[in-house]
């Protein structure tokens, strides 16, 4: 019994109450709640953390983009990842169910459903690749350590013995090794080992986005396997994912903390750590700097995904979701500074080897991720090793995102159809969409499908987030209503949010949006890969996946507008504005104040009520009885007067 006390504690329970008396068992929980703290950790800390970050904060100033990061972290990341977690929670509905708070706009929550699709689909073929490096590392040498492979090129030069080592080609064999040294020296941009097996072996790159070539094997392979694995952590739902993540979350910091110790202990490394953090404070003044800041916050703490509040829907509804939201946003961003760290002191290590600028080494997405960083590990002693855990780490960060990524599109299925079979079966859901999601991810496995991967990557979760969060920023605080919200936050966590959130929530996080909005549309450059420039059309159909997400809010709201009753447009409006009455706590006990006298067709929701009518009904039994004992006390006591209880002398006693 106290183990089971302790558990609700752990859980956010409040002190006292039944653990049973919190559990949904109709949609489950988390086991307790290091669970859920760790699946988010895992969600928020993705490969951008790895390959974006570093790189951002090296273009903008080194240090002194810190400035601007951790303002836009505590004014605009750590609200509206309370705001999501707050607003899962207290319904205990995934990202589509939550809208009954505001019925016409449901459109949000099909909006990140379309954006959870789509990153999921580009994601798990990333990690795929990742997949396919961990297992080739597998060997005694690493296959991008030389130019002597069928696959590389005449221009190949290689970082490991480059004095030495002949192109494999062979077909400049007339010229002398000291020229050919002397032409590496002087090339203004060298292609390395590792580039050349990316383009020609891994991907095997087609010269064009429409010309898709054929499948490689390899890469579908690994991308059957990934799905499969993502399938094996869900197969339970979150019983089984929270238990994975004690490994996946977990261990991608152990694997940090040995590059890290192995990275500054080379010749070199402090120069790139320098080149990393040394900052140039007149780049604070640059709008750009700023955006890039508030962008980099924005899309590495996951907000407007849906993923957010599917997880905090299954948490317990006294759930302390205040503190889990500031931890988990505080570990995100100390992963990516510290994943700097451990970029920085390996590039570091090769330019001091090149003899050349850290700029010149420093990369970042794919590029970094597939060709730098793997470079660099050839350079190290047991480079196997190293490219064995460096990949690895990518895959469990890969896989924490991709986690609630599916477990997103499945729950607001799930919730959404909300039948008892479905739910009893939501395994075959999630196998259902798992292979979906491999099926569409074939074609990103065929030659061309680096510059499919990149297009979805720029275009399908861009600046449709900002529309999606801007928009649920509106309606919960001025739809809804602010007051409102407010009460519900302080129902489910004892106290009310702080006035500092209260205030962003209102003011300064929509605004901040906004302007990420207003800087990503200045910013836009057409995408390119390397020196290929992406045809009209392919930026078309780019633009077609960023609108389709956000189109889903205008089209549901008309159509929930046209099917609301009343007379006018406004008193449609009105109506399809209105909070639907099953919203607020999933729970009957907890549907208290100005939830408990909720009248619905369904016996849960008219549970209350009908306590409410027995209650007054006992009430009048009560008062009748009592009525009845005073007549009783008042005839006794005027027989009592008259000296005589014989009531034959005295028919009328109470006269």
């Amino acid at each position: 019994m106290e183990e089971k006390q302790f558990t609700g504690i752990l859980n956010g329970a409040v002190p006292g109450e039944s653990v049973k008396k919190d559990e949904n068992s109709r949609r489950g929980n988390w086991g307790n709640q290091i669970e859920f703290v760790l699946t988010s950790v895992g969600y928020a800390v993705g490969l951008g953390n790895v390959w974006r970050f570093p790189y951002l904060c090296y273009r903008n100033g080194g240090g002194a983009f810190m400035l601007p990061y951790f303002i836009m972290l505590v004014f605009c990341g750590i609200p509206l990842f309370f705001l999501e977690l707050s607003f899962g929670q207290f319904a205990s509905l995934g990202c589509l169910g939550v809208w009954k708070i505001s019925p016409m706009f449901k459109g949000v929550g099909y909006g990140m459903m379309v954006v959870s699709t789509y990153i999921g689909i580009y994601y798990n073929v990333v990690i795929c690749i990742a997949f396919y490096y961990f297992f080739m590392s597998m060997t005694n040498l690493l296959p991008w350590t030389y130019c002597n492979n069928p696959w590389n090129t005449p221009d190949c030069s290689g970082v490991v013995g480059s004095a030495t080592q002949l192109n494999g080609s062979l077909v400049n064999a007339t010229t002398s090794l000291l020229a050919g040294a002397t032409e590496v020296v002087n090339r203004t941009k060298r292609t390395s080992p590792s580039e050349e097996y990316w383009k020609h072996y891994v991907l095997n790159i087609s010269d064009d986005i429409g010309n898709f070539g054929e499948v490689r094997l390899p890469i579908l392979g690994c991308l059957a396997i990934s799905w499969f694995v993502v399938f094996l952590c869900l197969i339970r739902g979150v019983k089984s994912s929270g238990k994975v993540v004690y490994f996946t979350a977990t261990f991608p910091y152990v694997v940090l903390t040995i590059l890290f110790i192995r990275g500054i202990t080379l010749d070199g490394a402090i120069n790139g750590i320098k080149y990393y953090l040394t900052p140039q404070w007149q780049k604070v003044l640059d709008a750009k700097v700023w955006g890039d800041a508030a962008s980099q916050i924005f899309y590495s703490l996951g907000c407007a995904w849906g993923g957010l509040i599917t997880m905090a829907s299954y948490n317990k509804f006294h759930n302390n979701c205040f503190r889990d939201s500031i931890i988990i946003s505080i570990t995100n961003c100390a992963t990516s500074v510290y994943a700097g760290f451990v970029i920085f002191s390996i590039l570091g290590f090769m330019a001091h080897n090149l003899n050349v600028p850290v700029s010149e080494v420093a990369d970042h997405g794919p590029g970094l991720a597939f060709v730098a960083y793997p470079e660099a590990l050839t350079l190290l002693p047991i480079s196997p090793l190293w490219s064995l855990l460096f990949f690895f780490m990518l895959i469990l960060l890969g896989l924490g995102t991709q986690f609630c990524l599916l477990e997103t599109l499945v729950t607001a299925i799930v919730d959404e159809i909300g039948t008892d079979w479905i739910i009893k079966n939501k395994t075959i859901i999630t196998l259902s969409v798992a292979v979906v999601g491999f099926l569409l991810g074939v074609p990103l496995t065929t030659q061309a499908g680096i510059y499919w991967l990149l297009l979805m990557d720029n275009y399908a979760a861009s600046f449709s987030l900002v529309v999606i969060s801007c928009i649920m920023c509106i309606c919960v605080m001025y739809i809804y209503g602010h007051r409102n919200y407010f009460k519900d936050v302080e129902m489910m966590l004892g106290f009310p949010p702080p006035l500092f959130f209260k205030v962003c929530w209102r003011f300064i996080s929509p605004l901040i949006i906004s302007f990420i909005l207003i800087f990503t549309v200045i910013q836009y450059k057409p995408i390119t890969y390397n020196e290929y420039v992406y045809p009209g059309w392919s930026l078309a159909i780019g633009f077609a996946m960023a609108l389709s997400s956000v189109i889903c809010i205008p089209i549901y709201a008309l159509y929930k507008i046209s099917r609301s009753p009343g007379a006018t447009f406004r008193e449609r409006l009105k109506h399809a504005c209105q909070a639907d009455p099953k919203w607020g706590p999933a729970l009957a006990e907890h549907r208290t104040g100005r939830y408990a006298p909720m009248v619905s067709a369904d016996t849960v929701e008219a549970r209350p009520l009908k306590e409410k009518e027995e209650l007054r009904e006992e009430h009048k039994e009560e008062d009748k009885a009592k009525e009845t004992e005073k007549k009783e006390e008042i005839s006794l006591t005027i027989q009592g007067s008259n000296g005589s209880t014989n009531t034959h002398n005295n028919p009328n006693p109470s006269a």
